[in-house]
């Protein structure tokens, strides 16, 4: 099966925490997917990335993760994942934030750049450095649809879903859909 990356796949607002959102339905194990168990689709992604992230134009061009270091990014794919969801959830957790900062020293660590471009993952390990340095939880939500990471850049922070067009379409249209059965059944 082919698979094509879409502005949706980048709707986290920071690099870091779309390539945490890169596994597809993380928490059901029947239906889990992980993007970048194939190869093609990780290597797609840095140009993906270039297109629709939203850290675009900060990183410059950038380049597929070096196959030596793909074990690298996973590691800081899931200690972003795990650092950002226990802070969203308030239970903030020294261990986690220990566990991000390792993943990031050995990304930029074992970083090389690839014809004068930085690499995904290099690029990866600096937002997320960015977000941990920076973050201001009630900004760091978690999509209530689809369960993605993403930053809440609104003014008044309310945003609900990681990307209105795909997750909150289709939660308005369940809970539609649920209203009329109910209306017709009575």
């Amino acid at each position: 099966m082919t698979f094509t990356w879409t502005a949706h796949r980048f709707a986290g607002g920071a690099l870091a925490l779309d390539v945490a959102n890169s596994i597809v339905l993380r928490f059901d194990p029947e239906r889990r997917i992980d993007r970048f168990t194939d190869v093609a689709a990780l290597d797609s992604f840095a140009d993906a990335a270039n297109r629709f992230g939203a850290e675009s134009g900060r990183f410059g061009v950038l380049a597929p993760v070096a196959a030596e270091n793909r074990g690298r990014l996973l590691r800081l794919r899931e200690a972003t994942d795990r650092h950002f969801r226990a802070e969203i959830s308030d239970a903030g957790r020294p261990d986690l934030l220990a566990d991000l900062l390792e993943a990031i020293a050995s990304v930029l660590r074992g970083s090389k750049h690839q014809g004068g471009r930085l690499s995904l993952d290099t690029a990866t390990a600096q937002s997320a450095l960015t977000l941990a340095a920076n973050s201001e939880p009630d900004r760091l939500k978690i999509c209530p649809n689809c369960g993605w990471l993403f930053l809440d850049r609104s003014r008044n922070r309310s945003r609900t879903w990681c990307d209105m067009a795909v997750c909150g379409n289709r939660t308005k249209a369940k809970r539609h859909y649920h209203r009329n059965r109910e209306e017709a059944a009575s």
